[in-house]
């Protein structure tokens, strides 16, 4: 089993990570290079967390084997001595071979710390780029990162020429090294605090609320106000840039230098917008004969880019419009049920996708209402309670784990308790609910964030490259703080728990930070208490209650604001509904128009073949032509009223001065 857990789980986490992508990205229409950025930041910033406990387990293997192997008299003060027996040092089932972990982790590590400061940032300015060219792009990239590459090139030359003129400070390569380690870490410590206190109190929170009869009704209502608006703004916005679009169109004709920019314009405009404006190819008129002042191609490049932001833009309010409109349906759906006498789960629509036939099969209308009336509120309910008491425990971690005598951070107890028997099994369990309930409080924060429409990570397909490109960088360089923190929270850190004994392979790659004792000592200790007020801010919601008076509606309870949004969402839900119902009752008129008189004209067409079969058996041969005229003719008649009667649709409306029945109306004619 040596090294095969390292492979299993490197796999696994892959299509993990393949997995959220596919959900977010969109495979088919965004770029490959795009794709393959996101995927592996996302990769190996996810690797990090799953690895991270096997290397807990590996290095308390190696300690308890360094203190077998050396006695008390030959001990060198190198290691501690915790003078274990020998039966109970024993080989983990995930034990990683030495040399593999110092590589692997310094492959991972730097390779996505390039990606966060350099590569990442430069493909975020490529993607958003206007230009028709990939020189073009490039060069835009390159400007616009400029300042921001300057800017830590600056930083980092006046910190070179202050310790070559200070006779104080003789460091070396390694010590530079750590510096900038030390210095990446914490720009993402003090991120990293920030996003923690949020998801601390609002992931169970969420949770609890989740399971209030009505909350996520209304909250779908307040959803609906908002999105209706961003949608109609949306299709403004389309509407005003392909009328810019037309014009440009219009005034740069077939044999314009610029055409085939235009042209690349136009195959980024929806197809309904392109069929309407067309090439403007029946005008040969030479460009330079006129006096008209034409766009110049930086105007045009400013122009490519808006019609990409807003095609894209467009495109994610209706699906996201979809998406809410089901969701409120299936709500309303579990509100009436739950006082239904039948106990079988009843949808107002039918699932426009095919559904799975096993899961139809075992998830049926009854076990379905048992679920989501029944067992689903108290399910959310203890996962709630369970998630709740993890982040008290972590608060109260990252307060005390400071404190190695006595040692009062819980999460380093467990640990310690477990190292005492070497239950290897336990300690990576323990290592992996803790680290994983760290990230899941981070990086969902990560998800549900918006800044404003320049970063947004939307569900089904619908984040765009610059989003997915900014959501990488953040992974970067928020998992190598967050892992520390880990480690300091267990007291495998050598920093923090001021043992002199073998350090994880993970920490030997960061390097001693009592090179900067001011951060070791100081920052890496002190700021995460800042999570207790964070805590307390966001259980009392102030960052809402100030995003609602600096005019950005959020959901809130007692608010006037939020109770008008939630009426506006109900009547724009029913006035959706209502419409889909008019749909669907006139596609099931249609069909049973079609199944009654089809049938009918089926069963007349087989009574005229059958008479014509009867009186041609007692015909001479000489009256068989009139007879077969007349067979012609009536087959045409039938074969026009056929024709006429299926193209023929219903009336969507109801109306008592209109007769519904088209036999009795042609009679009356």
């Amino acid at each position: 089993m040596s090294g095969a857990a390292l492979g299993l789980e490197i796999v696994f986490v892959f299509f993990l990570a393949l997995f959220l992508l596919h959900r977010y990205g969109d495979f088919k229409k965004q770029h490959r290079l795009v794709i393959i950025a996101t995927l592996l930041a996302w990769y190996l910033c996810f690797l990090i967390v799953f690895i991270l406990p096997l290397d807990v387990s590996t290095t308390i293997y190696n300690r308890c084997k360094l203190a077998v192997n050396s006695s008390p008299a030959e001990s060198n003060g190198s290691y501690v001595t915790l003078a274990p027996s020998k039966q109970r040092c024993f080989k983990p089932w995930s034990y990683i071979p030495n040399g593999i972990m110092p590589i692997f982790w310094r492959v991972v590590y730097w390779t996505s710390q390039f990606l966060t400061w350099i590569l990442l940032p430069f493909m975020q300015s490529y993607a958003r780029s206007g230009g028709f060219s990939i020189t073009g792009k490039i060069k835009t990239a390159l400007i616009e990162n400029a300042i921001y590459y300057g800017t830590y090139l600056l930083i980092f030359g006046a910190f070179l020429i202050y310790v070559a003129v200070n006779p104080n400070f003789n460091l070396q390569w390694n010590q530079l090294q750590t510096i900038g380690i030390a210095a990446a870490n914490t720009w993402g410590l003090f991120l990293l605090v920030l996003l923690l206190g949020y998801g601390l109190v609002e992931i169970p929170r969420s949770h609890w609320n989740g399971a209030k009869r009505g909350y996520l009704l209304m909250k779908t209502y307040f959803k609906a106000a908002k999105l209706m608006t961003e949608k109609a703004d949306a299709e403004e916005n389309l509407e005003d840039i392909m009328e810019e679009v037309r014009k440009v169109s219009e005034s740069i004709k077939y044999n314009h230098p610029l055409r085939k920019c235009v042209d690349t314009i136009l195959k980024k405009c929806p197809t309904e917008y392109q069929e309407r404006m067309g090439r403007n190819m029946d005008d040969y008129e030479d460009f330079d004969e006129r006096q008209n002042s034409y766009p110049s191609e930086k105007s045009l490049v400013k122009l490519h880019k808006q019609v990409i932001y807003s095609v894209q833009r467009h495109r994610r309010t209706q699906v996201q419009w979809q998406i809410l409109l089901e969701q409120a349906f299936y709500l309303e759906d579990v509100a009436k049920n739950e006082t239904s006498a039948t106990r079988q789960f009843v949808h107002t629509f039918h699932s426009q996708e095919p559904e799975n036939k096993i899961i139809q099969y075992f998830y049926t209308p009854t076990v379905e209402w048992y679920w989501e009336c029944l067992l689903r509120p108290w399910f959310y309910r203890v996962l709630a309670v369970v998630l709740a008491t993890f982040s008290v425990i972590v608060v109260w971690s990252e307060c005390t784990f400071f404190s190695t005598k006595p040692v009062l951070s819980l999460f380093a107890v467990f640990i310690q308790l477990a190292e005492k028997t070497y239950n290897y099994i336990y300690i990576e369990m323990a290592c992996f609910l803790t680290i994983f309930f760290l990230s899941i409080c981070v990086y969902s924060t990560v998800f549900r964030i918006r800044v404003f429409n320049y970063y947004y990570l939307a569900s089904h397909h619908q984040t765009d490259a610059y989003s997915l490109l900014f959501s990488g960088m953040l992974f970067c360089r928020l998992t190598p703080p967050l892992c520390l923190n880990f480690l300091g929270l267990t007291h495998m850190d050598a920093t923090i728990s001021h043992k002199n004994t073998q350090p994880t392979a993970y920490t030997s790659i960061m390097g001693s930070m009592r090179v900067l004792s001011f951060i070791a000592d100081g920052f890496y200790i002190y700021y995460p208490m800042l999570v207790v007020i964070l805590c307390i801010a966001t259980y009392f919601s102030l960052g809402t209650r100030c995003l609602n008076l600096l005019g950005f509606q959020q959901f809130m309870g007692d608010s006037e604001m939020t109770s008008d949004l939630i009426d506006e969402g109900k009547e724009l839900i029913r006035r959706e509904k209502r419409k889909r119902q008019r749909q669907e009752e006139g596609e099931n008129r249609r069909r049973e128009w079609k199944e009654r008189y089809g049938n009918r004209d089926d069963s007349t067409r087989n009574r005229v073949v059958h008479t014509d079969q009867k009186e041609s058996s007692f015909s001479e041969t000489n009256t068989n032509r009139p007879l077969s005229k007349y067979t012609r003719s009536n087959g045409r008649t039938e074969r026009d009223r056929i024709e006429l009667l299926q193209d023929a649709e219903p009336l969507d409306f109801n109306a008592d001065s209109i007769n519904d029945d088209p036999l009795e109306s042609d009679s009356g004619r």
